[in-house]
């Protein structure tokens, strides 16, 4: 019972009713303060739980305090809930229902406590909720519920405003599907399952659908709800808008990756620099020492003919550090509507001996998307590189076939997938160095390695990415997505 009489005079001063409920009380025992709040004669209320969920708090309360109730009368979760309340007159009436744990002044008592404070937009305001509630608007947080036993699903208003729904849009779990990206409702099944089976609770990081079916980046925490014999029941959290700071995240992300790719093309150019230019440059300064050396026309002439050969390397090396500098330093050519079927017939017919000698396949689909804004020269280039290379790779034991197919991703970008059946590359162990200047990760005898880099470049210079998937023996699958 009550045992701090101060407290018990201050719950009457301000018109605090209260329930008394614990394993001292046969029953819950409401005070008089509760029933004359409500302008209720004792005589004229039935002082049950079912009763008081039946005939007094508003239908949208209810399932919210029962689960509170329950959580707090057999697990001791403490809470705080605004709550509307019928008076005698049949008139709602607001309220904040809250445990002895929540209240202002600490106090002693045997049993457990719910207080119902009046609400007031006068004098009477609870300060406390105030500021609950402005915490949630400021920090952009909503309460959600799913009750499993009625198969609903329960958004407060702040969780309604935040995804940008109605006040009187009423969620449910039939529609759960539409209210996250279709690319990511298996992620967000997996943990809403782990959570209703096995009881672990989650923060997760997710993209939900607004109102407008555009996607809003929430902080999504959940944990599970359990009735007296210790049985899940339900799910309830809250939703806190992470949008803006997701973004400049991943914008953040974005640069992070733009410099390391830079670094990266630097390194490259660092590396040919110091020795691949070195190398040719001391060859060659080694043969003039010979040749100086030798006074044999014969061998002279045979050395003049290595020199031929160096000078020949070194024009190559420097014609693709031309053409990678010519790709970065020329952003801003002129991009074009690219219509992908038409470039692709042009690349076909040029190399149209390569592919019938190899009896190689090509095959496309660009009904999802079929032109892309690029530099035309670069989309050619592009496929050309990836084609050639599809055929030049080939497993020796199969014919090639070459599939190009476009598509939309998630954020609305076009993307382009070419796919082969050849070799494969070991992406464990030469995954890191795909793309750098002259690596080759086949036996051939012409291999060079300098198409996939300036493939990349090209790609990267105009906003795009690539990426690759692969498996040795069965082939590869390159991915360009086109950001801008």
């Amino acid at each position: 019972m009550l045992a701090n009489e101060l407290f018990e005079n201050t719950l009457k001063k301000f018109n605090i009713g209260f329930w008394e409920l614990g394993s001292l009380l046969p029953a819950d025992s409401w005070s008089k303060g509760f029933v004359k709040n409500l302008g209720y004669k004792r005589k004229e209320v039935e002082f049950t739980l079912n009763w008081f969920l039946t005939h007094l708090i508003a239908e949208e309360d209810v399932v919210f305090f029962q689960q509170n109730y329950e959580n707090y009368k057999f697990s001791d979760l403490s809470f705080r809930q605004k709550i509307q309340l019928k008076n005698a007159e049949g008139k709602l009436k607001g309220f904040v229902a809250y445990t002895v744990e929540e209240a202002m002044v600490n106090m002693k008592s045997d049993t457990k406590l719910i207080f119902f404070q009046p609400l007031s937009l006068q004098e009477h305001t609870d300060d406390i909720e105030f500021h609950y509630l402005e915490t949630a608007l400021m920090s952009h947080t909503g309460s959600w519920f799913i009750d499993f036993k009625k198969k609903k699903t329960y958004w407060d208003p702040e969780a309604k405003r935040i995804l940008g729904y109605p006040q009187d849009y009423t969620p449910s779990l039939k529609n759960s599907y539409s209210y996250f990206p279709k690319k990511d409702l298996q992620k967000v099944a997996d943990i809403f399952l782990t959570c209703s089976t096995s009881g672990k609770t989650f923060s997760e990081e997710l993209r939900m659908n607004n109102y407008k079916g555009n996607p809003l980046w929430i902080r999504v925490i959940g944990k599970p709800v359990y009735d007296s014999t210790n049985k899940i029941i339900g799910i309830k959290g809250v939703f806190q808008n992470i949008d803006e700071i997701k973004r400049r995240e991943l914008t953040l992300q974005k640069s992070v990756d733009i410099i390391a790719s830079q670094n990266n093309r630097l390194f490259n150019f660092a590396h040919i620099v110091s020795h691949n230019l070195r190398s040719h440059s001391s060859n060659l300064s080694l043969l003039v020492q010979l040749i100086e050396s030798i006074d044999d026309t014969t061998e002279k002439l045979e050395l003049v003919s290595e020199v031929k050969n160096i000078s020949k390397n070194l024009s190559t090396t420097i014609d693709h550090l031309n053409e990678i500098v010519t790709i970065h330093t020329n952003k801003k050519q002129k991009r074009k509507n690219v219509c992908l079927r038409t470039t692709l017939d042009l690349v076909t017919g040029s190399i149209r001996n390569i592919i019938t000698s190899g009896d190689a396949e090509v095959t496309f689909d660009f009904s999802k998307f079929s032109e892309v804004r690029f530099v035309p020269a670069y989309i050619e280039s592009i496929l050309l590189n990836l084609l050639t290379n599809a055929i030049k790779y080939k497993h020796p034991d199969r014919n090639a076939k070459i599939h190009f197919e476009s598509g939309i991703c998630d954020m609305g970008k076009g993307y382009l997938k070419v796919s082969d059946n050849g070799q494969g590359i070991d992406l464990e162990k030469y995954g890191d160095k795909l793309f750098g200047m002259y690596n080759t990760f086949h036996s051939n005898s012409d291999a060079v390695g300098i198409g996939l880099f300036i493939t990349k470049n090209q790609i990267e210079s105009q906003n795009g990415t690539i990426k690759v998937e692969s498996e040795v023996g069965k082939g590869t699958t390159f991915t360009i997505c086109f950001h801008g």
